[in-house]
């Protein structure tokens, strides 16, 4: 059986792929670092970890690894008041546990808290197995507290800009919505779909309605675009009604008593026009001198 490398980034690359211009702080034991045993309940997890979810499987799945080849990959961490902080390698951290291990190897770091929450934030957005809302939390971390652009982030996580883009779209979504996106029963991709519908309780129903009927990100671009061309044609309806007000009566009798003559006010669907009544040859020459008459 091949050993299930863990705690690392996308096809087997190591926490060095994370920063390349910073590998040293990331070799493992092949270099000049010194890794040493630490007491395991001396280890806290990283408060600023993104991912809160780990798939119990999994660390089963992977303390079973360990009881049988140990943990290869030493942790990062790094010292607290009380003992030390992880830095990197939580996943194979809670598997020792499952597994029974009291000491596991690992590599202290002396970093500050920006720095650490930088590299939790990284090497975590590297992996495969965040939710699309914790990855996209991740991403918005990384732009709002250390300023870096979609293309810096891409280069970070080893992801197109595109795909970081389209991931804190997602963030513009309604709690309820994220919920559903968070628990799995709502992919990333009809969840983005869904993001055009501003209207939340509609967007949410919509949301439900997929996850029901099963429908296809396909099928659901189309109820989209009904839902969006519908509100657009209200939009032009209701402009519509605004042509038709009240104060119509009054500015047709006003421009009645001006002209001396019936003025009726015609709305259409985008314009409107001004019908003036005449009846007869000279009452029109009448009009037309009176209308030229007027100084614009």
């Amino acid at each position: 059986m091949a050993l299930k490398r863990s705690g690392l980034g996308p096809k087997g690359k190591g926490l060095e792929a994370l920063f390349e211009q910073k590998k040293e702080e990331f070799e493992s034991t092949a270099s000049n670092e010194a890794v040493m045993l630490i007491d395991i309940n001396k280890i806290e997890p990283n408060k600023s970890q993104p991912r809160k979810n780990f798939s119990e499987s999994s660390l089963e799945e992977l303390a079973q690894s360990i009881k049988q080849y140990g943990v290869i990959q030493p942790i990062i961490v790094k010292k607290s008041s009380g003992g030390y902080e992880l830095v990197a390698g939580e996943r194979r951290w809670r598997a020792s546990k499952i597994a029974g291990i009291k000491e596991i190897p690992a590599i202290i770091k002396d970093y500050d808290e920006d720095k650490l929450f930088e590299i939790a934030l990284v090497e975590n957005l590297q992996r495969e197995d965040l939710n699309p809302i914790e990855e996209a939390m991740g991403y918005s971390k990384l732009s709002d507290n250390f300023g870096f652009s979609q293309e810096e982030i891409s280069k970070r996580v080893g992801k197109s800009r595109s795909a970081v883009a389209n991931s804190i779209r997602l963030l513009s979504l309604d709690d309820n919505t994220q919920a559903l996106v968070k628990s799995g029963k709502l992919s990333a991709g009809h969840a983005r779909t869904i993001i055009p519908v501003d209207d939340e309780k509609q967007r949410l129903e919509l949301a439900e309605r997929v996850i029901e009927e099963e429908l296809s990100v396909r099928e659901t671009e189309n109820i989209v675009k009904k839902i969006l061309e519908s509100k657009k044609e209200k939009k032009s309806a209701h402009r519509v009604s605004k042509f038709n007000t009240e104060s119509y009566g009054k500015i047709e009798e006003n421009l009645k008593n001006i002209l001396g003559t019936n003025v009726k006010l015609k709305s259409g669907k985008n314009k409107g026009a001004i019908e003036i009544e005449y009846y007869s040859d000279d009452d029109l020459e009448r009009l037309m001198a009176l209308l030229g008459s007027i100084n614009i």
